[in-house]
């Protein structure tokens, strides 16, 4: 268990992959606080986990930087410290990109952006402040290279991830704080269900791109984000790991119209 004794502090975790980073911490014997917006999920996802000795609940919503600050103080009222902090929150809204209106913008780059901003910024000064040593971790995603018109908004908030994890990376550094990114292809969560796998063609569509022949699993990037926290990826920072089943290695395809 080579991250026990660590406190973590994971966002967007009431369902999907922030709910499977937990568990997976858990299991490795780490102290943890999740954090999400939704409040009957999250109390649902916490008594499911159980663990009242090594697990807390914060109700906020990551668009609020009072909201990131109490998750990390929460984190160290109730366990001493911060070492690992995942940014896990994200939307993603199907949507022609002449047809988003200004509040569907500023709803998408205030969760998945900023929030991870001000992520980075609440785990980074707590680190510091205890000694300098930490990671963080920002949950990315393929579409910060791939250009799918329908997630335009999601695609440019992962697009500007893949920034933040570099620039905060550099900066962070001289802390001994590594800052890395995650960034999955399709996965079998709530948000993939709403906003990708919209119809059974839509479905065909992904897993016509997709190597692997499937979507993957939420614990599947969590055992990524578990050996990012670790001291096996210690060389590691301002990157992001793909798992996503191949996708990247294909190209995006058009449709053709007959001459």
């Amino acid at each position: 268990m080579k991250l026990e004794g660590k406190v973590a502090a994971i966002t967007g975790a009431a369902r999907g992959i922030g709910k499977a980073c937990a568990k997976r911490f858990l299991d490795d014997g780490v102290k943890v606080v999740i954090s999400d917006v939704d409040a009957e999920g999250l109390a649902a996802t916490a008594a499911e986990l159980g663990r009242p000795d090594a697990l807390r609940a914060v109700v906020g919503n990551v668009a609020k930087r009072a909201d990131v600050d109490q998750l990390v103080a929460t984190a160290v009222t109730e366990f001493g410290r911060l070492d690992i902090m995942v940014n896990n929150a994200g939307v993603a809204r199907n949507r022609d990109i002449l047809e988003i209106t200004e509040e569907e913008f500023d709803e998408i780059i205030g969760i998945n952006l900023k929030g991870a901003f001000f992520g980075v910024q609440a785990a980074a000064k707590q680190m510091i402040a205890q000694g300098g040593g930490g990671v963080i971790i920002n949950m990315s995603s393929v579409n910060a290279l791939l250009a799918i018109p329908a997630l335009a908004t999601y695609a440019m908030s992962k697009g500007g991830m893949k920034q933040l994890t570099s620039v905060a990376a550099v900066a962070l550094a001289p802390h001994n704080i590594r800052v890395v990114a995650v960034g999955p292809g399709t996965i079998l969560t709530d948000m993939v269900a709403s906003s990708i796998y919209t119809s059974e063609d839509a479905r065909k569509t992904v897993m016509s791109r997709t190597p692997a022949g499937r979507g993957g699993e939420p614990s599947e990037v969590a055992s990524v984000v578990a050996f990012l926290a670790s001291d096996d990826a210690s060389y590691i920072t301002g990157q992001t790991i793909y798992p996503d089943g191949g996708r990247l290695i294909l190209n995006y395809t058009v449709p053709v119209k007959d001459k």
